[in-house]
């Protein structure tokens, strides 16, 4: 497999993008049985040796919540020596201290664009998530002893299980209103996977008329209909250049019972490898430790590209 993929570039893409990586907190979330924080540590530490340079590390939400990320105030500090911008999830102020306390310096915010969702996930409206997340936002963008930055994630932006299609201007309007807060960044979420390339496009595009910069803008995708790939293609195609995904293909959504695994890093590097995009990532080293990971979790990765790279069914 030696010069595999050959490298043939397409007009119009970018030259490097920024993979997001989001399986220490997005893929482990959601697994059934709780991940030592030692396996946490040392998975973080592989995937930045692999070449990542963010890697979503936690989540500082209630353990109740999400017991699986319960370990948070321990697993940080394990992290200390690595050489990736580590954002972590925060639901409200109390998240906040906590990550701050720590000396988190890159947070998040997860809001929803559609009220059911919303409902289901934060026990709020959007209004009301918005208004949680104002102090948040503004305690952190005010950060005396170091700036912090805040990502925004907005989820349901292409389909919701309960409501169905949701408006490319009910999307618009809710990340304007993220953006208002003072995110320096937004995260598309396709939380179920059911965009198409046409519909990724039409929202960047709506998104670009209200003011909103394609560079503020990164990607998240579910392969639930096998469209991930396809999807961040297009959003290539726009200008994107930072794009989320999940070593292995780890993860889905609690609180969306459709919602599939993320886009594998493995399938993405592969496909930028390809067209000659910059990435900075060493595909072997990443295959490998998705490979460990998947034996960590005792079943196989889902990853297309992990199991045809290592050559057997782990």
């Amino acid at each position: 497999m030696s010069g595999l993929p050959m490298t043939v570039p397409a007009p119009g893409l970018p030259a490097r993008v920024r993979i997001h990586e989001v399986g220490a907190r997005d893929g482990l979330q959601n697994e059934a049985t709780t991940v030592p924080t030692a396996v946490k540590a040392e998975f973080v530490h592989r995937l930045a040796a692999a070449g990542l340079t963010t890697i979503e590390a936690t989540s500082f939400v209630h353990p109740k919540w999400v017991p699986q990320l319960a370990d948070a105030e321990q697993l940080f500090p394990l992290l200390a020596d690595v050489r990736a911008a580590l954002p972590v999830l925060v639901p409200n102020e109390r998240g906040l201290d906590r990550a701050l306390d720590l000396g988190a310096t890159r947070i998040a915010v997860f809001g929803s664009a559609t009220e059911t969702f919303a409902a289901r996930n934060l026990n709020r409206t959007v209004a009301e998530s918005l208004a949680m997340f104002e102090p948040v936002v503004a305690r952190a963008k005010a950060s005396a002893e170091r700036p912090v930055h805040v990502r925004g994630y907005l989820s349901m932006c292409f389909g919701d299980p309960w409501e169905g299609p949701v408006p490319v201007r009910q999307v618009v309007s809710v990340a304007r209103a993220l953006l208002d807060l003072g995110c320096d960044e937004l995260s598309l979420g396709d939380t179920i996977g059911v965009a198409t390339p046409g519909h990724v496009q039409e929202l960047l595009a709506a998104l670009n008329g209200a003011g909103i910069a394609t560079d503020r803008i990164g990607v998240h995708f579910h392969d639930t209909y096998g469209q991930a790939l396809s999807n961040t293609l297009a959003a290539l195609q726009c200008g994107v250049t930072t794009v989320d995904a999940s070593a292995g293909g780890l993860g889905g959504c609690p609180y969306a019972k459709s919602a599939t695994g993320n886009l594998a890093t493995e399938d993405l590097v592969w496909m930028l490898d390809g067209l000659g995009i910059e990435t900075g990532v060493d595909l072997a080293a990443l295959t490998a430790t998705s490979v460990w990971m998947a034996e960590q979790l005792g079943r196989p990765s889902p990853s297309r590209t992990v199991r045809a790279l290592s050559h057997k069914e782990q």
